[in-house]
């Protein structure tokens, strides 16, 4: 990779190649690069608008990358999308809230579902959708207990189900949630 990072976040694109972007060295980072299996290589590419660490990033039904949150100096709302055929970063609407250590699913209509993360006041139990068509982020119902360092799936019948994680002063949940239809639902 060419220098030292962690908590960044890496993303197998559409052609195959692995996008790595952000994350921290002494600092929190903007620079991302592109790995190609093909030919073992890493490529430095433009850098994000950005630096930025524990945030979310995932591919987008029409192969764009969008990256969300994380945390500079404070917990960041803004996100971000890379687009694999022009090798640009543009900036994209802002999410409500900013947030760090929270999770993105992108659900099987293409809409993006946030859940939870930390703010600069403790952990966040709201939820927002980002519509990729529309750019616009919307809240939805919130979770029943704030967590962060979650981990977040999309089930096969369409429903994200939402675990673990933790609350303030490291209070680690036991607890799991459901999420279907902007509801959120306690199930475990």
């Amino acid at each position: 990779m060419n220098n030292s990072r962690s908590r960044h976040k890496a993303s197998v694109l559409t052609n195959g190649k692995v996008l790595v972007a952000g994350g921290w060295s002494n600092g929190a980072l903007d620079s991302a690069k592109l790995y190609d299996p093909l030919t073992e290589t890493w490529t430095i590419i433009d850098t994000m608008n950005n630096t930025r660490d524990f945030h979310t990033m995932f591919i987008l039904t029409d192969g764009k990358v969008l990256v969300t949150g994380g945390y500079t100096d404070s917990a960041l709302n803004s996100t971000e999308l890379y687009d694999p055929s022009t090798g640009i970063w543009t900036t994209t609407s802002s999410m409500n809230q900013g947030r760090s250590d929270h999770t993105a699913s992108v659900l099987a209509n293409g809409k993006v579902l946030v859940i939870g993360g930390n703010n600069n006041h403790g952990a966040l139990n709201s939820a927002e959708l980002y519509d990729p068509l529309t750019e616009i982020w919307t809240t939805t119902d919130n979770l029943n207990d704030a967590r962060y360092d979650h981990a977040a799936f999309v089930l096969t019948n369409g429903k994200v189900l939402v675990t673990g994680g933790d609350m303030d002063h490291d209070e680690t949940l036991n607890s799991a949630e459901l999420y279907q239809s902007f509801h959120i639902k306690l199930t475990l």
